[in-house]
């Protein structure tokens, strides 16, 4: 896998220093990390499954992707609503999810770039706790009461969370609450979960599609009041793709029909947990669908 992910780096970078053109081969953007190599893996077999040459270019960082997909150098990936508005289209304004991807589709079709149905996945920010763990507890408003109420409940946090007015300096402001800076408890991002998991701590600052979630039985608490930004994962393709490939943009709205916040958690699980490769996962998922043949 690693030596998979670095070819394809390294090919990803050749072509932004070459300038290569559109080819009829469609080639299909990816980012590094697990979730980003399966939604690749499972568009590359879907496509081949329905005649559309296509190949994934995985192992990409972000700033790069992007600015394959500006230039042409990709064809297709994979992108999240919030990342678009926030971190490439530098907006600050606060939007809910369907602002946020009417705003972005409008925004990047100016660079030739056509946003397709997004899914209903959502990968951003989310508060967790184990399964079982306060009862009565299921939302971010059940759990700012209690600390309202003085419960000393820790929270494990990355320190640059903590510190941002769209992290916890936010989140306390709209939900009226204070964990307090003694039940803060900074750490790695990936450290989080066997925290939370081991009882170390009772609240978990995660991501809402990591397959972590579902496989250490943790709940993550809804977020009523809608105060982290929407991330919803969305199928992009570059205008010349879609009108050189009359069946693309229906068969990748197919596939983003079948994603939510559940189904990625299972998925990515399975990857990063369990193992499994992501060609196999990507090859079952599909055909479970009836998207492939089986």
């Amino acid at each position: 896998m690693f030596k998979k992910i670095l070819i394809s780096t390294v090919t990803a970078s050749a072509m932004l220093i070459s300038g290569a053109t559109y080819a009829k081969e469609l080639r299909i953007g990816a980012k590094s990390y697990a979730e980003q190599q399966l939604l690749a893996e499972m568009t590359e077999q879907l496509l081949n499954a329905n005649g559309i040459s296509a190949k994934a270019m995985t192992g990409m960082g972000s700033s790069l992707l992007r600015q394959a997909m500006e230039n042409k150098q990709v064809d297709l990936c994979w992108e999240y609503t919030g990342t678009s508005l926030i971190t490439y289209n530098k907006v600050t304004e606060r939007l809910g999810p369907e602002e946020t991807y009417e705003r972005v589709k409008a925004l990047d079709a100016k660079l030739g770039m056509v946003w397709l149905n997004p899914s209903k996945a959502n990968n951003t920010y989310a508060l967790a706790k184990r399964i079982g763990d306060f009862e009565g507890v299921n939302t971010i408003s059940d759990l700012a009461a209690l600390y309202k109420d003085g419960k000393p409940m820790k929270l494990a946090s990355t320190t640059e969370f903590a510190k941002r007015v769209d992290g916890l300096l936010g989140l306390q402001k709209e939900y009226d609450f204070k964990v307090g800076r003694a039940n803060i408890v900074s750490m790695h991002p990936g450290l989080i979960y066997p925290a939370l998991q081991d009882k170390q701590v009772d609240i978990g600052v995660v991501f809402s599609t990591d397959g972590r979630v579902a496989s250490m039985n943790f709940q993550i608490l809804k977020d009523d009041k809608g105060f982290f930004p929407s991330y919803n994962m969305t199928p992009v393709v570059l205008k010349e793709a879609l009108d050189a490939e009359p069946k693309l943009a229906d068969l990748l709205n197919r596939l983003s029909a079948v994603l939510d916040d559940d189904t990625m958690q299972r998925l990515n699980g399975e990857v990063s947990v369990d193992k499994k490769s992501v060609q196999e996962v990507a090859e079952k998922f599909l055909q479970e669908k009836k998207l492939i043949a089986s």
